[in-house]
């Protein structure tokens, strides 16, 4: 995918004196009294200010925060603790500048916080007079939020129409380096984990991967609605039984495609073993089953230790991996092996990696693999739709721009 990094630009010196404005994701989640209670985004998002900074521009940053009303700015929405917590990671003095669309001063070297962009009227409808009256503020505009990188907003999508240069920052360079590895140039085997609780928000994505994916593992909920479609029984298993038409033509696509290139691996495994419990709690008893001889009264909460070791060993063939979901209730401990197994396998894989989903980070931290994923990807509803095959706004809008 070609677009502009904005660090070449401040490697050529194109930076230097120039109004820079950057697009952050600064959403970071606070407490009843406004405290920050985890700042990992605003972290993030220091080295491309710190580039600019470095390069001698003058510096402008937004984000959105929570879910203000257009137009109806409140206390709560203001980015002040933002500011205050990004001086501090800077070493720098920060001002908050409210009702900036106007104008916006600030001298190079110097960086300045603009108010939270979404209470600006015709921001999420991306209104054309506010998307040119951004663009208006700056030369440069950086876009190094791939969490917003699915929205075509003002602040995300309109500026980059029409300023004067549009180009990526490093965080969304590199959301966007492997996204392109591990998708659009993989390294084969290319095999998708897709678990979750329910096929329904994730069917456009298995239909997707299921004519791209040399191998489609399927979790959790998804994975008991799969088990339906293949003749098996899931007790009182959460499942989508209106949907086991919709898994049976992934299963069928899998197939012909295996077929077709001569591949009998390049199937859905169905789980052979299962972990059972009769009540959904931290404390259920867990019994591994056959997945054939699941009782009517069962829960199936994980994959069983036979189909986990199965599914570890085709990881360890694999080229590519992407990852999204955990494949069992990994936040209970007797219902954890299969989703344990399954991370390990990718930390031990020679294969480029590319995990995204709060359930998979929150696995990947508690298994502590963040070194051994060759790319996390944070951008949650942006890693979804990229993995439904959708082309998202902001990589459109900067490939454009780049053309």
């Amino acid at each position: 995918m070609k677009f502009i990094r904005f660090s070449d630009l401040c490697a050529s010196g194109a930076a230097r004196g120039k109004r820079v404005f950057i697009r952050a994701d600064l959403n970071v989640p606070q407490d009843d009294t406004g405290n920050i209670t985890e700042d990992t985004r605003i972290r993030a998002s220091v080295p491309c200010i710190q580039m600019a900074l470095a390069a001698g521009a003058a510096v402008m940053v937004t984000s959105h925060l929570g879910r203000p009303t257009e137009g109806a700015f409140k206390p709560e929405d203001s980015l002040a603790p933002v500011a205050k917590r990004l001086a501090e990671l800077l070493g720098v003095d920060v001002p908050l500048v409210a009702n900036w669309t106007s104008g916006v001063q600030v001298a190079a070297g110097k960086v300045v916080m603009l108010e939270n962009c979404r209470v600006n009227m015709g921001e999420k409808k991306c209104d054309e007079a506010l998307s040119k009256q951004m663009a208006s503020l700056c030369d440069i505009f950086v876009h190094d939020a791939f969490g917003t990188a699915h929205r075509a907003e003002a602040s995300t999508y309109g500026i980059a129409k029409y300023a004067p240069i549009a180009c990526a920052g490093p965080l969304l360079a590199a959301e966007m380096d492997a996204i392109s590895k591990a998708l659009a140039n993989p390294k084969r085997p290319l095999i998708a984990i897709v678990a979750g609780s329910k096929v329904s928000t994730k069917l456009t994505i298995l239909e997707a991967l299921s004519s791209k994916v040399d191998g489609l593992i399927v979790g959790g909920g998804i994975a008991n609605t799969f088990m339906l479609a293949a003749g098996l029984t899931i007790g009182k298993s959460l499942a989508e039984p209106d949907l086991v038409d919709a898994a049976k033509a992934v299963i069928a696509s899998m197939k012909a495609r295996g077929e077709k290139l001569g591949d009998a691996s390049i199937a859905v495994p169905i789980p052979t073993d299962v972990v059972c419990a009769k009540t959904f709690s931290a404390d259920a008893v867990a019994t591994v089953k056959l997945a054939t001889e699941v009782a009517d009264d069962d829960l199936i909460l994980d994959i069983g230790p036979q189909t986990a070791s199965l599914l570890a060993s085709q990881l360890m063939q694999a080229g590519t991996i992407v990852w999204n979901g955990p494949v069992g209730v990994f936040e209970f401990p007797a219902f954890e092996n299969g989703t344990k197994t399954i991370a390990e396998a990718i930390a031990k894989s020679s294969a480029f990696s590319i995990a995204g989903g709060g359930d998979t980070l929150a696995a990947i931290a508690k298994y502590g693999i963040e070194k051994d994923v060759s790319y996390i990807s944070t951008g949650g509803g942006a890693f979804l739709e990229v993995l439904e095959g959708k082309t998202l706004p902001a990589f459109e809008v900067l490939a454009s721009r780049a053309a």
